[in-house]
């Protein structure tokens, strides 16, 4: 077997049935595998996978064992020669696994290979590839020198700014929401170390691929949306936990110093604190839809259920039109059929119109909701459809 997709799920139904209805459509010229690791959801993920995907295997845990635990008693039960580790909240396009394995496939001294990430919006994530967090790189880091001085070598390495993000080249550190690498290489280094729970298991292992004499890449031909921090709360618990997994991977790796030791714990602390107060629902006052469908009937629903103007188009490359519909100064939501257009598209669209005021939001193929975020620090929603 060629691949096997290991995600790992917490409390993410509705995104889980987007990810793993995208993963099936990129498998479909792959021999592959998906196995689905639930970390005791309290939602019906379980209930879901098994009527709608009753053919993929799902791993239902008994407590919430944390990202690393997890994604090792996936991995257990892979047979594939290459494993892609994946967030239940991303979408890839149809021919994602294809491009990588074959960029992976011709890099003999290859480690962990990671791709574009976009947000719900599809503005580019830096922590698609970074370096080493070092204490003077996380340094730069937390006070913000890396956006001061994007092209000095000494401030810029937190986010491999050597590589644009449409550069492919090696990087130190990938991002845990999606990576690929050999299921031997996964096995030599021993895996997600299970003494961290989360948030340096990505950085970690992505380390011991480097210490191994394996070379890490980002790849930027394809991208794979990441809603981002679906998972995971910002409260107490996250900046306690996220304090700690600093603390672990430091002295794991550059032992300890009670000057580091202090610097990191002050660090992360604030850290932790900036993104708790980044997360919040984002809200806009949405005056009209536009549907990419070619159901008329989808379209009259929408209206009737959102008591809003919809404007159906069938062309996925209609830009004149946003741009006229934009100019009004009218906040516009797009929504995108998937029964009617590919995931490849999809992601297309949001890059070519990131940043122009609209926000997206995707019907997964037969479905009954909707499903998006309006920035990277958003939670996300979901909109049954009736």
């Amino acid at each position: 077997m060629q691949l096997s997709v290991i995600i790992l799920n917490y409390n993410v139904r509705y995104f889980l049935e987007q990810c793993v209805l995208s993963v099936q459509k990129a498998l479909e010229n792959i021999e592959g595998e998906i196995i689905v690791v639930d970390n005791f959801s309290t939602d019906d993920s379980c209930a879901m996978m098994q009527q709608r995907f009753p053919n993929v295997k799902l791993i239902e845990n008994k407590a919430n064992l944390g990202f690393p635990k997890g994604n090792n008693i996936g991995v257990a039960e892979a047979k594939g020669e290459y494993l892609c580790i994946l967030n239940p909240d991303t979408v890839v396009a149809e021919d994602t696994f294809e491009k990588v394995l074959q960029f992976a496939k011709s890099k003999p001294d290859l480690g962990i290979v990671g791709c574009k990430l976009i947000d719900g919006t599809g503005n580019f994530l830096p922590e698609s590839k970074r370096g080493v967090p070092t204490p003077w790189v996380a340094f730069t880091k937390i006070f913000g020198l890396y956006k001061l001085f994007p092209k000095s070598t000494l401030f810029n390495r937190y986010y491999a700014q050597h590589l644009s993000e449409n550069q492919t080249g090696k990087v130190d550190i990938l991002v845990g929401a999606f990576m690929i690498l050999k299921r031997d290489l996964y096995l030599e280094v021993g895996g997600f170390d299970e003494n961290c729970f989360m948030y340096s298991d990505d950085i970690d292992l992505s380390y011991l691929s480097l210490k191994a004499g394996k070379s890490n890449y980002y790849f930027h031909e394809t991208s794979v949306i990441h809603y981002k921090g679906e998972s995971t709360v910002r409260d107490g618990t996250y900046i306690k936990r996220f304090r700690e997994a600093m603390q672990f991977f430091y002295k794991k790796h550059f032992g300890g110093s009670f000057f580091f030791d202090v610097f990191m714990r002050m660090g992360a602390f604030a850290f932790a604190l900036m993104k708790k107060s980044q997360q919040k629902q984002v809200v806009f006052n949405i005056c009209e839809y536009i549907l990419f469908s070619s159901e008329e009937s989808l379209k009259n629903k929408l209206e009737k259920q959102l008591q809003k103007k919809v404007t159906r188009l069938t062309d996925i490359d209609e830009n004149a039109l946003f741009s006229q519909a934009n100019s009004s100064g009218k906040h516009l939501e797009i929504v995108l059929d998937n029964n009617c257009f590919s995931f490849k598209g999809i992601i297309a669209l949001l890059e070519k119109n990131k940043n122009r005021g609209f926000t997206f939001k995707i019907i997964p193929a037969a479905a009954s909701f909707m499903i998006g975020s309006n920035s990277s620090n958003d939670r996300g929603q979901v909109i049954e459809i009736d």
